[in-house]
């Protein structure tokens, strides 16, 4: 009866197995915090030149839509009312994807700024992803110097309020299902954006490399948020400890990967600019994403598989090094078998656009995916995946030796 009882409880850590994860773990924090300190970016020198254009709040006060008119020097087409093409119709009968649906003018009130409370005119926004403005709208306003004076544009929607009621929603329903825990994930997690916005990205854009500024954020992310998060203990230890090793053979897969299949990360407008205007290395960029984004998932399937080791091993303390290890294993393959779906849905739906696109362009499967943005997401599944599969038996071959030490064997129960 004294052993069923003890089973429902942590198992007790060994003071040799305590002074091993202190000897592993603090020489790591030492060696992250000293990387964090030296390559610490300096506050980053704004160019005016390259500033986005500055807006204001207001709110929608009327709209007023009309059709717009033909193209100067089209021919009207044939068989409409009055022979006009419709708006945003070539004269051949197809739609003209760039040309404005909607003309007329909108009303705003300043919300803010020294011309809080003025009402100004504004063209309906036109153009393929341009907002769709209603009266009473929040949106956001772009004033400049035109021939008869100032003149303004609305640029997007303000979604700030409903950003804030989703956060505090999101935070709401952490909280409630975790408590305690629930609040310690809301601190990793704004550990792991701080250190991604004033540490990575201000980093990358003075000039460090993209994969080591990636590989000592994510230490510093796994150190403090898994400690954080599920407290100072042995398993978490173990996490730690698997979740750095499965990190460090998904980089060097994802740079042998990415070599290998000439990948240069330069794929769109927005990675072009990176790389021409603010030369940042787009290759090393490409590296630091595939590591991130792989550390989420990591760090799930490392602290999931050591938990579920400790649990067999106090569920059954007579079960040897052996069978612990096969039961052990046979969760993990069915932790990764659901995960490796997840990786791979993950990666399509952010890449699903240019997917249609290429598709649509009527190529052959071999182009699609030999094509470089589908190669680079075909990269970052299977290089995240081999990761995953090889932090299964890592994390699973030290849970089971630190409870052998945390733990006497007993006889198995049958």
């Amino acid at each position: 009866m004294g052993s069923h009882h003890a089973s429902r409880h942590a198992a007790p850590e060994s003071s040799r197995m305590r002074r091993l994860s202190v000897a592993v773990v603090v020489p790591l924090a030492l060696l992250t915090l000293a990387a964090l300190v030296w390559m610490w970016p300096e506050p980053l020198s704004k160019d005016r030149s390259s500033e986005a254009l500055p807006t204001v709040a207001a709110v929608v006060t009327s709209v007023e839509s009309r059709p717009c008119p033909a193209p100067e020097g089209e021919e009207p087409a044939t068989g409409e009312p009055g022979g006009e093409a419709p708006s945003g119709e070539a004269p051949s009968g197809e739609p003209d994807p760039s040309a404005p649906t909607d003309c007329g003018t909108v009303q705003v009130r300043i919300t803010e700024g020294a011309g809080e409370g003025e009402v100004v005119q504004a063209p309906v926004p036109g153009g393929p992803g341009a907002p769709e403005v209603e009266e009473g709208d929040e949106v956001s306003v772009a004033p400049s110097q035109g021939a008869d004076g100032t003149e303004y544009a609305i640029v997007d929607h303000q979604r700030a309020s409903g950003l804030w009621v989703l956060a505090a929603a999101f935070a709401l329903a952490v909280v409630a299902f975790g408590r305690l825990r629930g609040v310690t994930a809301l601190l990793g997690l704004a550990v792991t954006f701080a250190l991604l916005l004033v540490f990575v990205v201000p980093a990358i854009l003075g000039g460090a490399s993209p994969v080591v500024v990636s590989l000592v954020a994510s230490s510093a992310i796994i150190l403090v948020v898994l400690y954080l998060t599920h407290g100072f203990s042995l398993s978490t230890t173990v996490a730690v400890v698997s979740t750095l090793a499965s990190l460090a053979l998904t980089g060097l897969l994802s740079w042998l990967s990415v070599e290998g299949l000439h990948l240069t990360g330069i794929t769109d407008d927005i990675s072009t600019y990176l790389g021409t205007q603010h030369r940042v290395d787009m290759q090393g960029l490409l590296l630091a994403g595939i590591v991130i984004g792989s550390l989420g998932v990591l760090d799930d399937v490392t602290v999931s598989q050591a938990a579920t080791v400790g649990e067999i091993s106090r569920a059954n303390p007579g079960y040897g090094f052996a069978p612990l290890y096969r039961a052990g294993i046979r969760v993990g393959r069915a932790h990764i078998a659901s995960v490796i779906n997840t990786i791979v849905l993950a990666y399509a739906g952010s890449s699903l656009p240019l997917l249609v696109l290429i598709v649509a362009d009527n190529s052959g499967i071999g182009d699609v995916v030999t094509d470089q943005v589908i190669a680079q997401e075909i990269v970052r599944s299977a290089v995240a995946t081999i990761g995953l599969i090889a932090a299964v038996p890592i994390t699973t071959l030290l849970a089971v030796l630190a409870a052998h030490e945390a733990v006497p064997r007993e006889t198995p129960r049958v």
